[in-house]
């Protein structure tokens, strides 16, 4: 039988009870939060005939943690079968476009992993992969800053990044890494194919292995004086530039 796990605030609780309304097992809210907000999760728990209690703000405190922002809602629910195990499954899926791959080397930050997360799901990403060891993984905090994004893009974590690079390069995916010192534009670049674009976490940057594994390094132009940008930032432009170019097919 599969272990229980918690999510917590609005948009992560909502998402699974829309995606996956029978794998959560109860909610739990704050007594005292009645509004507009919680009505609505409430009426979709009903519809979803999932069991909702009325508890103690101090114990929702408890379970979240201390880094836990619940916004007065845990849902305890078990993980639903994961249809994508590896890049194989994902390319074999009847894609109806080239494949869109986002890679994240190193990012330790939930809630960059997050914001990620969200990203890709807004611009069509297939996939979002990284490396299992020294990265955060799908936590009930990368899942609260996804807003539910965490329910619907696959998330491949692997053991090994530059291998699962060179596997998508044998499967004719282009694999380009961004990178501050890089000569090449991203806006000069061309995306009209399969594609995965690779970034690494704030400050550190790539990986030197991801680095030399990439295809392409590209950089994105920058106008102002800040140095550097946050990864998820970073990869809200690239993916954008991306499916902009696919738009205008």
């Amino acid at each position: 039988m599969s272990e229980s796990r918690i999510l917590f605030g609005f948009h992560a609780v909502l998402s699974r009870l829309r995606q996956h309304g029978s794998s959560v097992q109860e909610i739990l809210i704050d007594r005292d939060r009645i509004d507009a907000r919680m009505k609505d999760l409430l009426s979709m728990a009903e519809h979803a005939k999932v069991r909702v209690m009325e508890v103690e703000r101090s114990r929702l405190d408890g379970l979240a943690g201390l880094n836990g922002r619940h916004q007065g809602v845990i849902a305890r629910v078990v993980d639903t079968p994961i249809p994508y195990k590896d890049i194989y499954d994902i390319l074999e899926s009847g894609l109806k476009e080239p494949p869109f791959f986002l890679v994240l080397d190193g990012v330790e930050d939930p809630h960059n992993l997050g914001a990620c997360l969200r990203v890709a799901d807004a611009m069509g990403v297939h996939a979002v992969i990284a490396p299992k060891d020294r990265a955060v993984g799908l936590n009930a905090t990368v899942r609260k800053v996804a807003c539910g994004a965490a329910e619907t893009v696959p998330f491949l974590a692997v053991t090994n990044l530059a291998r699962t690079l060179r596997e998508l390069q044998e499967a004719g995916v282009f694999v380009i890494g961004a990178s501050a010192e890089a000569e090449r534009d991203l806006l000069a670049t061309k995306f009209d194919g399969p594609v995965a674009l690779v970034l690494g976490a704030e400050g550190t940057g790539l990986r030197r292995l991801t680095e030399e594994t990439c295809d392409a390094l590209v950089s994105i132009p920058m106008f102002g004086s800040v140095e550097s940008l946050n990864v998820s930032v970073a990869s809200g432009i690239c993916l954008y530039e991306v499916r902009r170019q696919r738009s205008l097919k």
